[in-house]
């Protein structure tokens, strides 16, 4: 059962409805595909989990010109694709990547499966 309300979602994107549906979309796809996921909303991030942290919703640090989230994971590996917008190891094997989304459409099969690669590495951890 998610650790979360509906309200701590309207409240984390506050002023941000556009980015609150990119996350809704977000998040029902990642619990259709991975149901024991857990999720958490604190102050800067909502942090999918199972054993570990897994995946994380963020908004933008910086400003970008159409609402955006950010949709970070962690790997064992550092991913090569042009839709990694950031990636770093901060440990050894953990590349913790950083995708921009803006658009329903790029919730897609891939990045998807990014997110359940990352929920298997955390699970296994």
């Amino acid at each position: 059962m998610p650790d979360f309300t509906e309200m701590d979602l309207m409240q984390f994107f506050d002023r941000h409805p556009r980015e609150l549906a990119l996350c809704q979309a977000f998040l029902q796809r990642v619990l259709d595909t991975c149901p024991d996921t857990q999720l958490r909303v604190h102050k800067t991030q909502i942090t999918l989990q199972n054993r570990h942290g897994f995946a994380f919703v963020s908004l933008p640090r910086h400003k970008v010109s159409e609402p955006t989230i950010v949709i970070s994971f962690g790997l064992s590996h550092r991913l090569s694709s042009p839709r990694i917008w950031q990636a770093a190891e901060p440990y050894p094997n953990r590349w913790t990547h950083h995708v921009l989304v803006s658009d329903e459409g790029q919730l897609d099969a891939e990045l998807l499966g990014w997110v359940q690669e990352a929920a298997v590495f955390a699970a296994t951890k």
